[in-house]
């Protein structure tokens, strides 16, 4: 990459070819009428109650305290009601992989495989919980839906660490190709507009792993029944707050 400041273009103040603000009532009309819109909202604010909760801001006497707990609980049972059915994407995503490589089909498989697993397990909990199920057979469910997850993140977290090493390499040479056509004296709108969208790819990439970190956190949670380190439950609440304020924002930008 050249060194040398690139020449200000035109117009620098504003981020080349940047698609304009759309309509917030109309994006967000769009973002609440997808399933996994309505979904994260509610892990927000079921995430954010169980904060209020395990940091004992409230009296265990108070009643505001026992209708948190009820609703914390009712909107964790309405959740896996979203999923019911979301296994399908996961079958489709393995069905279009490239499987480029024998590393990329085998990660692929442990990824949406493991995730596929979850969401179809999830179904079973929710109708157990529920009261369809037997509810003797809930723990034994939760504890395969917990696993499924938890190894589906493994090959998620591996799968988008290769995409985000290539989306660096694809960075580094655009930038390297926009330094020599600046030095050639030849406009470069187009290469900066392709920069700044790989540079926002990239971005969402990072925050992706995040989300599948703390989500994999609380997975090995419940896995272990909340024992052991780094699954105290006010640790596990912000875990997933911050897992659903990541999943907002992409599913915010992707609508």
């Amino acid at each position: 990459m050249d060194p040398r400041p690139s020449p200000t273009p035109q117009n620098s103040n504003q981020t080349p070819n940047k698609p304009r603000q759309r309509d917030f009532l109309n994006h967000l009309e769009v973002y609440l009428a997808k399933r996994d819109g309505v979904d994260k909202l509610l892990k927000i604010s079921r995430y954010a109650t169980k904060i209020i909760l395990a940091s004992s801001l409230l009296p265990e006497t108070l009643i505001l305290t026992k209708r948190l707990k009820s609703f914390e609980s009712s909107v964790g049972l309405s959740r896996k009601a979203f999923r019911l059915g979301k296994f399908v994407q996961d079958v489709n995503a393995l069905r279009d992989s490239p499987f480029d490589t024998k590393q990329e089909t085998i990660l692929s498989i442990i990824a949406y495989g493991g995730e596929g697993l979850y969401y179809f397990v999830e179904q079973f909990v929710w109708l157990a919980k529920s009261g369809l199920i037997d509810s003797k057979h809930s723990k034994s469910l939760g504890k395969v839906s917990a696993w499924a997850e938890f190894v589906g993140y493994i090959g998620s977290i591996s799968l988008k660490f290769r995409d985000l090493k290539k989306l660096s390499e694809d960075e580094v040479c655009l930038e390297s190709s926009i330094g020599v056509t600046v030095t050639r004296g030849v406009g470069c709108q187009e290469g900066e507009r392709r920069l700044w969208k790989l540079r926002e790819k990239k971005l969402m990439k990072k925050l992706s792993i995040v989300q599948d970190f703390a989500d994999g956190l609380m997975a090995l949670a419940d896995i272990r029944d909340g024992r052991g380190r780094f699954s105290g439950p006010l640790f596990m609440s912000c875990a997933g707050l911050l897992s659903a304020l990541i999943s907002t924002r992409k599913n915010w930008v992707s609508c």
